[in-house]
């Protein structure tokens, strides 16, 4: 029998809050959903040729390429200003790895700007689209590994 007791960890307490509510975990669900969204409307594209999924492709492209700098704005207040984060090497994998995600979607929404966004969607745009998942997928299990792991943003009372 385990009779050892939970560690209960000090939280870490974000300073980008309203309300000691992190910023940052709360702006980066469009984002994120928008960059997903896109691996399907550039396969929609791909399989069907309708120019709607090329256009839906360039707009979600804004708005996660966008919408995800505005949400690392929040991350990077935390991860200067709180020492108890910069110190953590998990958050400063997880910054790497959102700037390689957020520049790669920049350039893919970038490339679809113009008269025709469906243009660049084969090869180049699917590819930058998958690899934006890709970073994504590894960016997310970091930012988990933050909070279950280092109690970042959340209160444990």
């Amino acid at each position: 029998m385990n009779t050892k007791l939970p560690t209960v960890l000090e939280p870490i307490h974000s300073r980008a809050a309203i309300s000691g509510h992190p910023l940052h975990p709360m702006m980066i669900h469009f984002p994120v959903a928008a960059l997903i969204g896109l691996v399907g409307a550039d396969a929609a594209y791909v399989w069907g040729g309708d120019p709607f999924w090329a256009r839906a492709g360039l707009w979600l492209a804004g708005v996660g390429a966008l919408g995800g700098w505005a949400a690392s704005l929040a991350g990077l207040v935390d991860l200067l200003t709180v020492a108890r984060i910069r110190r953590l090497i998990t958050a400063w994998g997880h910054a790497i790895m959102a700037v390689m995600m957020l520049s790669m979607a920049t350039l893919n929404w970038r490339m679809r700007l113009g008269d025709d966004p469906g243009q660049y969607v084969m090869p180049w745009g699917l590819g930058m689209t998958l690899l934006t998942a890709f970073f994504i997928s590894i960016a997310a299990y970091l930012g988990g590994r933050l909070v279950y792991e280092n109690a970042v943003g959340v209160s444990t009372d």
